[in-house]
């Protein structure tokens, strides 16, 4: 699964994220947040140059949804990059791709 380009619902629980095998892209944000819509450029860029083969899920945040809070997720869009279910880099609005790429390489890596 390679980048995602809309954020969706909550689907998964922090118990679902916990327990996912391999590596994983939690990114946590809103469709109409500027700030995320922003930084698509970076992220898709990103993907395409380092992780097209991590799956990238866009979690819809806000007050009171659990997954974002469990993460400590405090700004949009922020990109928790796990490896088995343990968070290894976390990348809050970012500014090049370059940020994302390298959090990609190191959660492909394995």
């Amino acid at each position: 699964m390679p980048y995602t380009a809309t954020f969706v619902p909550e689907t998964f629980t922090r118990a679902d994220v916990d327990a996912t095998p391999g590596p994983l892209v939690l990114e946590f944000g809103a469709n109409w947040c500027g700030w995320c819509q922003g930084a698509q450029p970076r992220i898709a860029s990103a993907f395409a140059q380092a992780g097209s083969q991590v799956p990238h899920v866009k979690v819809e945040d806000g007050p009171g949804r659990p997954l974002g809070r469990s993460f400590r997720v405090k700004l949009w869009p922020t990109l928790v990059f796990l490896q088995d279910g343990r968070e290894v880099a976390r990348v809050v609005r970012p500014q090049a791709a370059t940020e994302v790429e390298q959090a990609l390489r190191q959660i492909a890596a394995g």
